[in-house]
């Protein structure tokens, strides 16, 4: 009894090997070769190790740069303290004028006022401070001038310019007699005022 003949066997051993589609490299998987998926420029916030995401990317991360510290013009300041000092001093002036007396919270309006120019103009520094501490007590020592010169024009018939312009030393004279411990307290009352508002200004 004879056998049919049997189909050649194919390399392996595995007869219906054939017609079979070729394997792909990687054992089978068809996106093994070199492909990836495709990725959008900035999807995903992709970055480096060891980077924050940047700003602008497509869910806006990072965080903005910190606003740069506002710089003042130390020169201009100190130019529109020593305009305000003498709108300062003639308001300060007028005051002692009418009340006939020295006005301690007056001082320190006067000392305020003009560092707080200073601060918004110049910014709070060293030359500022010191600055508008000295033009706060020339403002209240000419607003006590001022002051001294109409309390002379009620009592004499002569005009408060006059007094200024053409006896401003027997006016000076007068003004370092009447002196004393509450007048220094005003003074200082205005230095302290002139560097606590350009400390607030800035």
């Amino acid at each position: 009894m004879s056998y049919p003949a049997q189909p050649p066997q194919q390399p392996g051993g595995n007869p219906y090997a054939q017609g079979q589609p070729p394997q792909q490299p990687g054992g089978g998987n068809p996106f093994a070769q070199g492909q990836q998926y495709p990725q959008a420029p900035g999807q995903y916030g992709q970055q480096q190790p060891g980077q924050f995401p940047q700003q602008g990317g497509q869910f806006g991360g990072g965080f903005p740069p910190p606003a740069p510290a506002r710089r003042g013009n130390a020169g201009l300041g100190i130019l529109a303290a020593f305009v305000v000092a003498l709108i300062a001093a003639g308001i300060y002036g007028a005051i002692m004028g009418a009340v006939e007396a020295e006005v301690g919270y007056a001082a320190v309006g006067v000392g305020l006022l003009v560092g707080f120019v200073a601060g918004k103009v110049g910014g709070f520094n060293a030359a500022t401070a010191v600055v508008s501490a000295l033009l706060a007590l020339a403002a209240v020592y000419l607003g006590q001038i001022l002051g001294y010169a109409i309390f002379i024009s009620k009592e004499a018939p002569i005009g408060v310019m006059e007094i200024l312009t053409q006896h401003f030393g027997d006016l000076n004279a007068g003004w370092k007699a009447e002196l004393d411990f509450m007048s220094f307290v005003f003074f200082a009352l205005g230095a302290v005022g002139a560097v606590s508002g350009a400390k607030k200004a800035s």
